[in-house]
This record gives structure tokens, C-alpha cells and sequence, in this order.
């Protein structure tokens, strides 16, 4: 029998990438240079010493701007703030370029809405940089989880980042972390126990903010936000419950850099069969439709 090679052995998929900041040098680049599924083309930032930066180490292509960017790519990954990807992803999605997108989608539902819209008009491949979901033990934790009968759950995503350093950035010191870390925890919630139906929520988001969520299948689920408290490393913690023995998922142990090669194959097997993935825009603007109605109280 013969067995036919993955489509990316063919030919790896061109990224190109827009933005050149500490996350993009770190992650983004870092994944997408190491192939076999993906190759780094080219990188494009409005800080040119940046795009240099970070192009450097894999030989890839400085785009002296971003149309340029996207003559040199079938694919664009983003690693820009939310209200930058709201005005640049709807042009990739119109040259027809796949989209690998960070989270959130945009600064609010409405640029959310216009890049999913942009997405589904040009029927272009899209994927977020939900970089938890592709972890083995994620999975195997939302295995488990569709196996179980849940009345509750208690989950919580904290850390120091916004106190200072690299990742305490204008959007995310502005908006705090329901826009940030949010995503993260409402699509584990929601992955693991039901859709939520109904959400609320108390405290401020630049300091602590409990959410509350209700679920689909009568469930009743909290969630801890906070990227202002000074922790020795960040807590994601997720624990289930039910008639059962409880379910626990913790991230402090795991290695998130086992997930990287996952999120590349994903993507480039999305792309190259042109079929859409779970975790595409739609779940993007569902997210961040959450997002919206927890602070509309």
C-alpha cells in the first residue's frame, strides 16, 4: 500500500509575519522558521530595526511595508495588538492570504465582527493563536472532560505580566485581562463543560475580575482573572466537577513549547486541504462576543 505524504512535504506553507515585538521574536517567528510544515518569508513591522530583528536569524525577507509583506506570503501571521490585526487582517483575507491570528480578534466586537466577516467573504483559511488548545495535555484534558456529567467548575488565569516588562503594553495595560487572558480561560470553559449561555461579571479587569458562567447543560462555572498580582510564574488552573471524581487541569507543569508544533501542523494542514479548523475566527468573534457581554451589565 502506498501511503501518501502530508500535503506540506510538497511544499511548506510561505508566512509571512506582521509585527516584530518581544512576543513575535519569542513565539511566532520561532514556530514558523522551524518547519517542515511552514516557512518564514518574510516580516514586516512599522519599526523597520524591529522587522530586522527578527527576520535576522532565519533569512527571511524585511517587507519595507505591508502590501509588500503580503506579495511575499500565502499566509500572514500576526503578532500586532488587537486594534492593529482589526485594520491589517481584513487586507490579507482580501488578497486571499490564510490568516493566523492572535487573540483577541480585535479591541471590541464590532472590528472582531468586521475581520471574521472579511474572513468568510473571501472563504480564506483562518486560525487562532490559542497556544493552550494545542498542548497534548489540553487535549487529553478535554477528552476527558466530553466524558463527563459537570455541575460545576472553578477556573482562574493569573500572573504578573502587566506589572512590567515586555508584555505590559499600552492595549493590554488599558484593557487588562479580560481582553487578554479571557480567550484563553472562556475557551477552555466552554471547550470543556457546555457553551456558555450566559456570563457575568465583578472587579475590574486592570486589577481582578470574577466572571461568571452558565453553560448550556445547566452548569455553573467561575473563572479568576488578574495579570496585575505578583506571582513567581503564571497559575491557569481549571477544575471540574460533578457526581464524579473531579477533573483538574494545570498548566504548571506542563512545557508550553510542546505545543508549538502542533499549532504549525494544524495550520499548515488547514491550509493546504483548505479546510477549516475548530479554532477558527468564527471561535474568535464567539469568544470575544462573551467578552462583550460580561461587561455589559
Amino acid at each position: 500500500m502506498t501511503i501518501e505524504p502530508a500535503p506540506w512535504t510538497h511544499r511548506p506553507i510561505e508566512v509571512g509575519l506582521a509585527g516584530a515585538g518581544p512576543w513575535a521574536r519569542a513565539m511566532h517567528a520561532r514556530i514558523l522558521a522551524a518547519g517542515p510544515e511552514t516557512r518564514l518569508t518574510a516580516v514586516w513591522a512599522r519599526r523597520p530595526e524591529a522587522a530586522q530583528q527578527a527576520a535576522a536569524p532565519y533569512a527571511a525577507h524585511v517587507a519595507a511595508d505591508y502590501d509588500e509583506l503580503l506579495d511575499h506570503c500565502e499566509a500572514v501571521a500576526f503578532a500586532v495588538p488587537p486594534a492593529v490585526q482589526g485594520e491589517l487582517a481584513p487586507l490579507a483575507a482580501k488578497r486571499g492570504r490564510a490568516l493566523l491570528l492572535e487573540k483577541p480578534l480585535g479591541p471590541d466586537l464590532p472590528t472582531a465582527q468586521r475581520v471574521a466577516d472579511a474572513i468568510a467573504e473571501a472563504g480564506v483559511i483562518s486560525q487562532l493563536v490559542l497556544t493552550k488548545r494545542y498542548h497534548p495535555t489540553t487535549r487529553a484534558f478535554l477528552d476527558a472532560a466530553r466524558t463527563l456529567d459537570i455541575a460545576g467548575a472553578r477556573s482562574c488565569y493569573l500572573h504578573g505580566a502587566f506589572l512590567g516588562g515586555d508584555f505590559a503594553t499600552g492595549w493590554r495595560l488599558e484593557h487588562g485581562a479580560l481582553l487578554d487572558l479571557g480567550p484563553h480561560l472562556l475557551d477552555l470553559l466552554d471547550a470543556a463543560i457546555a457553551p456558555i449561555t450566559a456570563i457575568r461579571s465583578t472587579g475590574d479587569p486592570r486589577r481582578w475580575i470574577e466572571l461568571t458562567c452558565e453553560h448550556a447543560n445547566g452548569a455553573v462555572s467561575q473563572a479568576s482573572l488578574s495579570g496585575s498580582v505578583n506571582l513567581p510564574r503564571a497559575v491557569t488552573r481549571v477544575e471540574l466537577f460533578g457526581p464524579a471524581a473531579s477533573l483538574a487541569y494545570d498548566t504548571a507543569d506542563i512545557d508550553h513549547e510542546e505545543g508549538w508544533p502542533i499549532l504549525r501542523r494544524d495550520f499548515a494542514t488547514a491550509v493546504r486541504t483548505h479546510t477549516p479548523t475548530e479554532l477558527d475566527a468564527q471561535r474568535g468573534l464567539y469568544l470575544q462576543s462573551l467578552i462583550e457581554r460580561a461587561t455589559q451589565q
